[in-house]
């Protein structure tokens, strides 16, 4: 008998109809042997809906009503499925994060999980009844309703998995695995049969959607047996694991692309030491992250620009707070572009292989497509580019390096 987590996002429990599918998937678990919990998100669009009112009705709203307001569409979602499961002859029972419960820290509507009790929900499910567990909310230390932000029931998930030493958890979504790109823009793009846990991490944090980067992060802290699978087919999914339970890969795993990206040039800074603290910590004050850094070298007595990327969304914000700092800083401009996007070549290929940074280069110069701005880590390299050359870039990268699918 093992303990197998399940996880199914907004869109498959979008109706009763995906609701009672997603009870016919779980039944099947069960009568496999296994003990089940299940973690579920809202109903697709209620979240929207449940934020888009506590907006409307008071812009400055006080947070701890803002979790109490968007934590109901979990609520409504977890009794559904207890009663589609308990329809199919399954013991059931549902179960909210203040039941559990879910501790988490004080900072509503972006809460991190801190300790999930789980003595009770051991003794049900050893007695075969399933847990359906509301994903996304918690219990802060001043006894209200948390919520952990979005993607916020992945989290919840692989948190629940930990605490309950589960032998896998199954992610369900509206895709059968992980690609090794957006099929959308590349029809020949490959579903990985596994990737590890570092790819992942990188692929999330560069906007491919499939997992939240806080649940992957957990994930492998905790060692988690992760698998994404589709909810609405039976095809074998994408494991998440270990770097070692892969033998030493020889491609590239994807190409990830995020065009919600803006660059921001900061033109004629003194050279002189603290400058790029006294920018990047006030930066970090107001909780604006930035990712790809380039300074050009100054020559002796001359000026020198720093060049960054952000999120599209953090632009305006961060424009103000520069142009604020102006005198303090003795600089004498700023450029802003929201037409860029981030293209990035992962793979764990690039501790052995020499030559991925020449290829990248020579197939985006073949197409025509300049590069703004580079960052790499060990097992990634980013580029910034113009936002009309991502499609080109993506088909163009993943033929370059061989992960196109055979006719």
């Amino acid at each position: 008998m093992a303990l197998i987590v399940q996880k199914f996002g907004g869109t498959s429990v979008g109706d009763l109809d995906r609701i009672r599918n997603v009870a016919s998937r779980v039944k099947a678990e069960v009568e496999s042997g296994n003990e089940v919990a299940v973690v579920v998100s809202a109903m697709a669009g209620t979240t929207n809906q449940l934020v888009s009112w506590a907006r409307d009705i008071g812009p400055m709203h006080d947070a701890r009503e803002y979790d109490a307001i968007v934590a109901t569409g979990e609520q409504v979602t977890v009794g559904l499925l207890a009663i589609a499961l308990q329809n199919l002859g399954i013991d059931a029972r549902s179960w909210l994060g203040w039941q559990i419960p879910v501790h988490t820290d004080e900072v509503h509507g972006a809460a991190r999980i801190r300790s999930i009790d789980t003595d009770v929900m051991r003794a049900r499910l050893a007695t075969g009844q399933v847990a359906v567990v509301a994903g996304f909310q918690g219990l802060a230390p001043d006894g209200r309703i948390s919520t952990l932000g979005r993607g916020g029931s992945d989290t919840s998930a692989v948190a629940l998995a930990a605490a309950l030493n589960a032998d896998r958890c199954d992610i369900y979504t509206d895709v059968d695995g992980v690609y090794t790109t957006d099929p959308r823009i590349a029809p020949r793009a490959q579903k990985l049969d596994q990737i590890t846990f570092e790819e992942m991490l990188e692929m999330a944090s560069l906007g491919a959607k499939v997992l939240q980067t806080r649940s992957v992060a957990m994930a492998m802290r905790h060692n988690v047996n992760l698998q994404v699978r589709s909810s609405f087919t039976d095809a074998p999914g994408t494991l998440v694991v270990n770097e070692d339970a892969i033998v030493e890969q020889e491609k590239i795993s994807g190409i990830a692309y995020s065009p919600d990206e803006a660059k921001l040039t900061i033109q004629g800074l003194p050279d002189r030491p603290g400058i790029a603290a006294a920018i990047f910590g006030t930066l970090a004050d107001s909780h604006i992250n930035v990712d790809m850094i380039v300074q050009t070298a100054a020559s002796e007595g001359q000026k020198t620009d720093i060049t960054f990327s952000l999120g599209r969304g953090d632009l305006a914000k961060a424009l103000e707070i520069i142009e604020s700092g102006r005198e303090t800083l003795g600089f004498d401009g700023v450029d802003a572009q929201d037409d860029v996007t981030k293209i990035s070549v992962v793979g764990m290929a690039m501790r052995s292989q020499p030559g991925v940074a020449r290829t990248m280069f020579e197939t985006l110069a073949e197409r025509g497509i300049n590069i703004e701005v580079i960052s790499t880590s060990e097992i990634k390299i980013s580029v910034l580019i113009a936002a009309e050359y991502t499609e080109l870039a993506v088909r163009s990268l993943h033929t370059a390096f061989g992960l196109d699918a055979e006719d």
